[in-house]
């Protein structure tokens, strides 16, 4: 869609209100009110049939008596009556709608729903675009415009908020008045029928006026739309979501650890990463990221400087500092013989610098002056606690004089406690330092501006070359076309196995036999201890079924294991189709570790990659790292690097450390398998044996989407 169609909605020439009113109470005269009485230069036109004027200014009955055709719609009228009105703005050739009327898919009535639907219809139509239904409406501070029922008309500023609650806007925007923090844009996307925030953010990129984003998420929308603007978004400004529904899972039926372990909340965390997204839990967060980033430039590095007049607060501060990230810099000697020199002789000579309880303005002054030069200090974290010796105004003079320098690292500040400080914290916010209630919020909102910094100085990598197609994976891809051919939404490990050893993957080698006698000279074949397994993509934990046997020495004890086993499974499920035997050398690799390298197609983000500690407990450990394909081998390495067990790859009490490009490498192609071939629904190598001499699978595990198109061709 062009982007003045988002023009003529973010900053129209002309306004239609569509439903004004004059009826005190009502939400079209709020609008009249908000839009009439602000100071948007353009003509705004209101539409009732049942007024000739509205607030002194004239109405018109309809659209098509409108003296010139509006760049932007504002329609605030009965549900059953907005298809109309879309189809009659894009016959005039409008190019832009907010709709505010509620009563559409959300209330999950069936006429909702196909309101919504022929509303949609009728904008694309006309390539119009829509934003909402079920919002609160947009402003943009920047040109008088306040198309919003908002009780707060937002201040201009820097700052791009696009959120689906209505409440949560109104809310962070009461918030932002009291502390002075202005907006470039406020948008409210309520159900997204047409808009969603992949083209918020594609156009709060590319805008000028806009310095960050703030987003509060409650559902995605277009994934693949929201990671490639997400991903050129954070390239250039900071990016930083509140996504609500952390623990509404849905529930749906697993078949792989893989499937167990990557929870919806974990895909999206691991989309938001490798977007660039900067993530916050809690709407607290949000209003203190919106003050972080109005006011504070993000720092060169993660070292920070504590001031203090109390060492309590101190050293909270430095607890959240290292919790979130952050470290505490180490002070140049110079830095010390300053404050030496400026400070009692009972100062804290480290970092925090503890000022002393009855510090007044001139040792924060000359405090920070010291931290100022320091070039190991990227930013600092003011703090002050109430005394009956100090003034909380006079001290923030000297951090306000800082803090506004051209020079320097930034400065965050925390005047702890209630009424006593309450004036030095107004005095603050009123000269854009940024402030916060307690030492671990401004930790917190540092280290947030501290992780995008970061996270710029990353390569953005490119996705590996896709190898040409090979005989096996030919092979793969027929065996797969077989099973879905014979209704079988499962693998078996053998046929698994195949399929991943085509991709790269390396494999313990593996016979199968239909019966007990075949799978005894199998083993008298392979001449050394074998392990013997169940081969039925019907039975999630073999071992747990009684399906797996290990350090099997004869085949006499192959034979005998064989008979039971194919007696007892069928007594413990007797629904589980039973397609034979696997029999495999046992690899004893003393010191390897068991890993678990899996993937999940998530309903949102497409195929999520898995890795962490495997075996049979992985579940219970829930040691995992998610990413999103494609992988590259640096990708890959971040990934693994994420999980616990990555300390333990490294190398612990006389072990070698294991190969970790070995690792990565199946990483990467495990991420190009499920890209191959779409249909993998779940997948799980579990365990991956990992150590010095490299990798190899031991069972792995598919599942399929059942289709009539079953496999496509390599992607790319």
């Amino acid at each position: 869609m062009p982007s003045d169609h988002l023009d003529a909605l973010l900053r129209p020439r002309s306004i239609a209100l569509i439903g004004a009113s004059d009826t005190p109470g009502t939400i079209g005269k709020v609008l009249a009110s908000n839009l009439l009485g602000g100071a948007f230069q353009g003509p705004v036109m209101p539409v009732n049939p049942r007024h000739d004027s509205i607030l002194g200014t004239r109405a018109y009955a309809d659209i098509a008596q409108l003296p010139e055709t509006p760049d932007l719609a504002v329609i605030c009228t009965p549900p059953a009556s907005v298809p109309g009105i879309v189809e009659a703005l894009g016959a005039r050739g409008g190019r832009a709608a907010v709709i505010l009327t509620a009563g559409f898919a959300e209330d999950r009535e069936a006429r909702g729903s196909a309101l919504q639907r022929e509303l949609v219809e009728a904008a694309r139509r006309h390539r119009l675009r829509v934003c909402g239904p079920n919002c609160v409406g947009i402003q943009v501070p920047g040109i008088g415009l306040n198309a919003s029922f908002a009780p707060t008309r937002a201040r201009p500023g820097n700052i791009g908020f696009v959120a689906q609650s209505g409440a949560v806007i109104t809310s962070l925007l009461d918030r932002a008045e009291s502390r002075g923090i202005g907006f470039s844009h406020l948008v409210s996307l309520g159900d997204m029928a047409d808009l969603d925030f992949g083209d918020m953010l594609d156009y709060l990129a590319r805008d000028p006026g806009t310095r960050a984003i703030l987003l509060y998420i409650e559902s995605i929308g277009d994934a693949s739309g929201f990671m490639a603007a997400a991903r050129a978004a954070s390239r250039i400004k900071p990016v930083v979501a509140l996504k609500a529904g952390r623990h509404a899972e849905g529930a749906r039926a697993v078949v792989s650890h893989t499937g167990a372990m990557a929870g919806s909340d974990a895909v999206c965390q691991a989309a938001f990463e490798r977007a660039g997204i900067l993530r916050v839990s809690t709407l607290a967060a949000l209003f203190d990221a919106a003050e972080t980033l109005e006011r504070a430039p993000p720092p060169r590095g993660d070292r920070v400087a504590i001031l203090t007049n109390g060492g309590g607060a101190g050293v909270l501060a430095a607890d959240a500092l290292i919790e979130a990230g952050g470290r505490l810099a180490d002070l140049s000697a110079a830095t010390r013989q300053a404050l030496d020199a400026a400070l009692p002789r009972t100062w804290s000579h480290g970092n925090p610098v503890d000022l002393i309880g009855d510090a007044g303005p001139d040792r924060y002054a000359k405090a920070l002056d010291a931290l100022r030069s320091d070039p190991g200090v990227d930013a600092i974290l003011a703090l002050h606690c109430p005394t009956a010796v100090s003034s909380p105004v006079a001290c923030a003079e000297p951090v306000i004089a800082a803090a506004s320098a051209d020079d320097g690292p930034p400065i965050l500040a925390s005047w702890v406690g209630g009424n006593h400080v309450a004036e030095g914290r107004r005095l603050l916010a009123d000269h854009g330092v940024p402030s916060y209630d307690t030492p671990e919020q401004a930790a917190d909102a540092l280290m947030l501006l501290a992780r995008w910094r970061g996270a710029q100085s990353l390569p953005v990598e490119a996705p590996p070359i896709p190898r040409p197609s090979t005989p096996d994976q030919a092979a793969a891809r027929a065996l797969i076309t077989a099973a879905l051919g014979a209704g079988r939404g499962n693998l078996t490990a053998y046929e698994a196995g195949q399929v991943i050893a085509a991709w790269g993957v390396p494999v313990v080698e593996t016979r199968t036999a239909t019966t007990p006698e075949a799978a005894a000279a199998i083993a008298a074949d392979v001449g050394g201890p074998v392990a013997l397994k169940v081969l039925s993509g019907d039975i999630v934990h073999k071992s747990d079924a009684g399906g797996v046997a290990l350090d099997l020495d004869s085949p006499t004890t192959v034979l005998e294991s064989a008979r039971l086993m194919l007696a007892r499974i069928p007594r413990a499920h007797p629904n589980a189709r039973i397609q034979g035997l696997a029999v495999q050398p046992m690899v004893h690799r003393a010191g390897a570790r068991e890993l678990i390298v899996g993937a999940v197609d998530d309903a949102q983000f497409g195929p999520v990659i898995l890795v962490g500690h495997g075996g049979t407990e992985a579940e219970a450990i829930d040691d995992k790292a998610l990413g999103l394909p494609p992988l590259s081998l640096p990708l890959a390495r971040e990934l693994l690097s994420r999980t616990r067990i990555h300390r333990l790859l490294l190398g612990v009490r006389g072990r070698p450390p294991a190969d970790l490009d070995a690792i990565a490498m199946t990483l990467v192609r495990v991420a190009q398998l499920v890209t191959d071939i779409p249909l993998i629904r779940e997948l799980d190598i579990n365990p991956l044996l990992a150590d010095a001499g490299g990798v190899i699978a031991l069972d792995a595990r598919i599942a399929l989407t059942l289709s009539a198109n079953p496999v496509t061709p390599p992607r790319g």
